[in-house]
């Protein structure tokens, strides 16, 4: 994709896309759009710029965490994803250039329930740290609950997982129709009968099931340490983080 802005530039894209894919006659697409077959050689074998070319690179990774996270990142999430997970250090503006290019915006989603807000004693500082890797099982755990919408159906499905850092594989995952305290305590009993001996640190997000005090207690029982991410800080549960679409 280029998003260069140069005259007559969708007309080459057309006129490309139309001989690439479907065959059709170079010559005759040019005499119907108004331009010589000259011009558009000239384009279709120009020298791309650097910063052209880039920009390109960007879209493409644009439009694969559009596509991958449902649609729900706006530029200032995209921006921080793209620059955390591929180690760039692109601009909010140039991401929310390019989005606007691309016409990709962030969705806006209903709002969510009202829980009551955890208390600070409720809630668990972040000792995971975006620390994302480890050298062995069972060390680094992280679950989070992913919502999914029943295609022509008001009713929605919720999958609590949760993943082993050492290979990102779902040692324990439970599907239900309520998103609630039993979901989770199901999914981490599940979780525990798979692996009793183990004790990680064990991270969420600071959901009302995560601060949930009998839930804590089940921490406390298995000696696991418990970590949450930051208030606004999704990245910091990022392995997980929209691991239902995946």
């Amino acid at each position: 994709m280029r998003l260069g802005k140069q005259r007559n530039e969708s007309k080459y894209l057309a006129i490309e896309d139309f001989n690439t894919n479907k065959g059709w006659n170079i010559s005759w697409m040019c005499h119907q759009l108004g331009i010589t077959r000259s011009a558009f050689y000239k384009w279709k074998h120009r020298i791309v710029p650097e910063q052209e070319q880039l920009n390109s690179e960007i879209a493409e990774l644009i439009k694969e965490y559009d596509e991958r996270y449902s649609h729900i990142l706006g530029y200032r999430r995209m921006t921080d994803w793209i620059n955390h997970f591929n180690h760039t250090n692109y601009s909010r503006k140039r991401i929310h250039r390019i989005m606007k290019i691309l016409d990709i915006h962030a969705f806006i989603r209903k709002k969510r329930k009202k829980y009551k807000t955890a208390k600070p004693e409720e809630t668990a500082e972040n000792k995971l740290a975006r620390n994302f890797y480890t050298t062995a099982p069972n060390k680094k755990w992280v679950t989070d609950v992913t919502e999914f919408k029943i295609p022509n159906s008001h009713k929605k499905l919720y999958l609590s997982a949760i993943l082993d850092l050492y290979d990102r594989y779902p040692i324990a995952f439970v599907i239900s129709g309520r998103n609630d305290n039993r979901l989770v305590f199901k999914t981490f009993d599940k979780a525990i009968e798979e692996n009793p001996t183990a004790k990680p640190i064990f991270h969420s997000d600071r959901g009302f099931q995560y601060t949930n005090k009998n839930f804590q207690k089940k921490l406390k029982d298995t000696d696991m340490i418990q970590s949450m991410s930051r208030v606004g800080h999704c990245i910091d549960n990022g392995p997980i983080e929209g691991f239902g679409e995946l």
